[in-house]
């Protein structure tokens, strides 16, 4: 195989925070790059870094292409964009001498630009000089970034080649060969889609497979030509060009009702001088697999609900409700932290949620008729159907359970998350997209059961469901950190890790001063995510629209329309 060449995925994850507005693919290229090797040609590969606390660090890199000064690089870039962040970066090209090492001499540097992901993804494609350190140009080199938006309606194909009776252009040995893949645009320029690894000493060459997003390669149009050239690789760089052929993705389908799809690999030149010339080989596409790549919205708008649960903790380390400074004190003319939490939350939740009905729990209370301690328990005392109408009817039920209840404790909210989990388990028997739960936890201090709590979220993780915990008042929540699995992997006390992250914990005197929707785009900015998470895992297609179903309102999950 090739160790200059390599076979490049188009699809390597620089993931950032959790839900972003949408992905965005980066391909590179370089022109007229110094020429640091005395015999040879610059080996170029561009290092892809970002700035995360003011330091810099790699991220990825491209393959080295081999003496080459206009390099175009094969390798993509996939990133999360944030509209409301700005996302530094920095593309440094060096001259590679080794097999993956950078050199640490000055001369194997051959330019660098700084920029944003911003800048990128508002001009589509971006043109800079490179600069050598100090500011100082690097003669006329520049950097060509390409940026494409990744879609909900886009997918992604395994694509396999292989080729039969190429040319042999090499005179003592059979040709090295590669395929290359190019796109054409609207304004018949070419963007360079994939690039195989070479196979040495062989004329009929079978390629890896390889995986391309479809908007990458033909921009969702079935029609929109596909330029595929075979070349005859060169260490030195100048490869001898065996034959090209034009193909569309319409055509490439053919293969999935049984059909042979090949393409005659021509040489223009070849075809003008030989009178029975008829190819330089056959290009055969042996397996397509087109692999959906489905959205938040996706599979809201195919009539996923949203079902939404509150549970809320009434344990004495609140206060006596009736005093002023207790954090569940009902003032008149100003809500307090609870029901900011939970109208900022549950206002963007019923939008998605066609009933708007919504179970209302609590825990840690003593509870009538015999005032034991309950810790699930509904707050409309309704234990057949403790759901309210609309997020009026929560704050009502709550306002009203108040004074008929003994705040106690301990903290424990395992039975809570257990019981909508199992709830949640019996819509994830169902096989489709139809229903997803938010359970929102909010509580005054550090969970009591700890290690039940643990265990339960590691079996919640295995069901549609996402567990968001808000922390009421200035108690210390450190330990709380250890349920939000941004730090690190959560694990169960027997060491049982979580299917996936789904709990986002934030102390809601983090914004005490900010507006509400800034409580609910932060606690809910994980949400979509894990929706497509769950879903993607279990292999579960968006439904089609309901008809018999209201359309939700889509007042978007933290503002992010395409996730």
């Amino acid at each position: 195989m090739n160790d200059v060449l390599e076979a490049t995925s188009p699809a390597t994850s620089l993931s950032g925070p959790a839900t972003c507005v949408s992905k965005v693919e980066l391909r590179v290229s370089c022109k007229a790059l110094l020429d640091r090797d005395t015999l040879n040609k610059s080996d170029p590969c561009v290092i892809l870094m970002v700035q995360t606390n003011g330091q810099w660090t790699e991220l990825d890199r491209t393959e080295v292409i081999k003496s080459n000064l206009h390099p175009v690089f094969a390798k993509v870039f996939s990133w999360d964009y944030y509209f409301e962040e700005v996302q530094k970066l920095r593309l440094e090209v060096y001259d590679i001498h080794g097999t993956h090492s950078i050199g640490a001499r000055d001369d194997d540097f051959l330019g660098g630009v700084e920029c944003t992901l911003g800048q990128i993804v508002a001009q589509k494609k971006m043109v800079k000089p490179l600069l050598l350190k100090y500011g100082k140009y690097a003669g006329k080199s520049t950097i060509t970034v390409h940026a494409e938006e990744i879609s909900g309606n886009n997918g992604y194909l395994e694509l396999s080649f292989c080729a039969k009776k190429l040319d042999d252009k090499d005179l003592f040995s059979k040709s090295d060969p590669f395929l290359e893949i190019y796109r054409v645009n609207d304004d018949q320029s070419e963007q360079l889609v994939h690039r195989t690894e070479v196979i040495k000493n062989n004329l009929n060459p079978v390629w890896e497979p390889f995986k391309v997003s479809l908007i990458s390669l033909c921009s969702c149009d079935d029609e929109r030509k596909i330029k595929c050239l075979v070349w005859d690789y060169d260490s030195r760089g100048k490869h001898d060009f065996i034959g090209e052929f034009y193909a569309t993705f319409r055509e490439m389908q053919k293969i999935s009702s049984g059909n042979k799809v090949s393409w005659d690999c021509v040489n223009p030149k070849y075809k003008l001088k030989k009178r029975n010339y008829k190819n330089s080989g056959v290009v055969i596409l042996t397996d397509l697999k087109l692999h959906r790549v489905y959205s938040f919205l996706d599979y809201i708008m195919g009539g996923c609900q949203i079902h939404f649960t509150v549970a809320i903790d009434f344990t004495a380390s609140n206060g006596d409700p009736r005093n002023s400074c207790s954090l569940h004190y009902i003032n008149p003319y100003q809500p307090n932290e609870y029901l900011k939490a939970l109208i900022a939350v549950g206002e963007i939740c019923q939008d998605y949620d066609s009933d708007k009905r919504f179970s209302a729990l609590g825990f840690g209370a003593r509870i009538p008729p015999n005032y034991e301690v309950s810790h699930d328990f509904a707050i409309n005392f309704n234990p057949e159907d403790d759901e309210c109408e609309e997020i009026q009817g929560v704050v009502e039920a709550y306002q009203n359970c108040l004074p008929k209840i003994q705040l106690y404790g301990p903290t424990n909210v395992s039975p809570i998350i257990n019981r909508i989990a199992k709830l949640a388990a019996g819509d994830g028997n169902i096989k489709d997209a139809s229903r997803y739960h938010i359970l929102l936890i909010l509580t005054d201090g550090v969970v009591t059961d700890m290690a039940d709590t643990r265990e339960a979220i590691v079996r919640a993780s295995y069901q549609p469901l996402s567990i968001i915990i808000v922390g009421v008042g200035n108690a210390d929540f450190t330990d709380m950190q250890i349920l939000d699995g941004d730090d690190g992997v959560l694990r169960s006390p027997k060491g049982e890790s979580v299917l996936r992250d789904i709990v986002q914990f934030v102390p809601f005197r983090d914004f005490k001063t900010a507006s509400p929707a800034a409580l609910a785009k932060c606690v809910l900015a994980e949400v979509p995510k894990q929706v497509v998470e769950y879903y993607s895992h279990k292999a579960i297609s968006p439904m089609c629209p309901l008809r018999d179903t209201m359309t939700p309102i889509l007042t978007p999950f933290a503002t992010t329309p395409t996730e």
